[in-house]
């Protein structure tokens, strides 16, 4: 249950804050020293506490809610703190209310103003625990995940890249031939990687070739081989992928530029393991893991007729995909801060900068952006400039769904400043109503 533990020396505070918040569905605790105040917090879940300022008769310095508060904080960082305060010493409540006090209120108080600040702080503080769970949850994902599976270096810290890992790495050691699908830039290399690390075939070498990088009448040749003059240039017989993949992996990247006399040789390849070298009658043999990628959409190339439906289903016995960098913000910064590896320190509008611009071009642009910052940087902090990040441009017509600034002032009064409620009216969850309070720059109670 939702609990606010009140320290305050005059017991009918004690009772009619106790009153008020019972009627609210709120457990209150009482305390009537400092010392019992702490011993309380020790052995009980408290969520909010409210604090007297002076606890010793005759006293208005403030001096003692200036000890306790900052007992209550080195002890329980975290734990919302609301301050009763007198005129004669509102100053040093402004005071604490800077060190890190959720709010003060002046005595004698506002039943209202003073449930809907706590309402607002419960939320608040059950919206950091929730975040603090997932964090942790997360957190302990990831060490799982490091703990069973080589996951070469990966830098990650998004559920989503975490769910993409899991599945690469349980299907690791099957045979099956695997789909990684993702837009460029995104890492699907380093992903085939690890899938080929987790392997059966471990040990045998990892061919990588990027179908989408060499003109098409090459790609035979660079995949199955060529005999000496098989083809303008070729003056000596060569290897072909497959062959130097024998008893390995070969990752095949933008698979969908394959011409169409290449898959079908593919598809033989796959099927029976078994292909000649261009400009060869001779048929050779590889036992090979194939893995390839692709950010096309291989289903509409098939309607097109520039894909073989047959390969489509071979290659893809199981569908790896690999999110956009703008689907899993969680990794902006700590890749950002694995690519800068200590040349330079990120400043606070650069972080926003990063967290808040797009990514159309993926890991790989983030990178290029920070090598570039790091240059640049001098060794001093990096800011938005260092970056050059494009502009992006604001939609010209707004949301009609997202609501204006008016309508969330209109909701937050009607609802008395408790953020839940008027969420609740506006349709959207607290964390969402939280987030446009503080894009419109409005003040609610705590």
């Amino acid at each position: 249950m939702r609990t606010v533990l009140i320290i305050d020396d005059n017991p009918s505070v004690g009772e009619a804050l106790s009153l008020a918040l019972s009627l609210h569905e709120i457990r209150p605790l009482v305390a009537l020293t400092p010392d019992e105040g702490l011993a309380t917090l020790a052995r009980e879940q408290v969520d909010v506490v409210i604090q007297d300022m002076n606890f010793t008769a005759d006293t208005t310095s403030g001096e003692e809610g200036v000890a306790l508060f900052r007992a209550i904080r080195e002890r329980h960082p975290d734990l919302p703190v609301i301050l009763l305060t007198a005129w004669t010493h509102l100053e040093t409540a402004v005071e604490l209310v800077k060190a890190g006090a959720a709010d003060y209120l002046a005595k004698p108080w506002d039943d209202a103003k003073l449930l809907a600040t706590v309402e607002n702080l419960l939320e608040l503080s059950e919206s950091t625990r929730e975040v603090a769970r997932s964090r942790n949850e997360r957190r302990r994902r990831r060490e799982n995940l490091r703990s069973r599976y080589e996951l070469d270096g990966l830098v990650f810290a998004s559920d989503a890249m975490a769910q993409t890992l899991e599945l690469a790495c349980q299907i690791a050691r099957s045979e099956v031939p695997v789909l990684i699908t993702g837009p460029n830039g995104a890492g699907k290399e380093r992903i085939a990687a690890i899938i080929h690390a987790n392997s059966a075939v471990k040990r045998g070498p990892f061919v990588a070739v990027n179908c989408g990088a060499l003109p098409g009448e090459l790609i035979e040749a660079e995949l199955f081989g060529a005999e000496a003059g098989a083809y303008t240039g070729a003056n000596k017989a060569r290897e072909g992928r497959f062959e130097l993949a024998d008893g390995g992996t070969l990752f095949l990247d933008e698979i969908g530029n394959l011409p169409l006399p290449g898959q079908m040789k593919l598809l033989r390849v796959l099927e029976t393991g078994q292909f000649e070298r261009l400009g060869s009658g001779r048929t050779r043999h590889a036992k090979v893991r194939v893995l390839s990628a692709t950010n096309a959409d291989l289903k509409a190339m098939i309607k097109a007729g520039t894909f073989r439906e047959d390969l489509y289903y071979r290659l893809n016995v199981i569908d790896v995909n690999l999110p956009p960098l703008a689907e899993r913000a969680d990794d902006i910064l700590p890749l950002a801060e694995h690519f800068l590896d200590g040349r330079a320190e990120l400043g606070d509008a650069a972080r926003e900068a990063l967290q808040s611009y797009p990514w159309p071009g993926n890991v790989r642009e983030l990178k290029n952006a920070i090598e570039r910052a790091a240059l640049l940087s001098g060794g001093r902090p990096i800011t938005p400039e260092l970056l050059n990040l494009p502009a992006v441009a604001p939609s010209a017509v707004r949301n009609l769904d997202e609501p204006s600034r008016e309508s969330v002032e209109a909701a937050l009064a009607r609802a008395d400043g408790v953020v839940s409620r008027a969420a609740q009216a506006l349709g959207l969850s607290r964390q969402a109503l939280y987030r446009r309070i503080e894009r419109y720059g409005l003040a609610v109670n705590g």
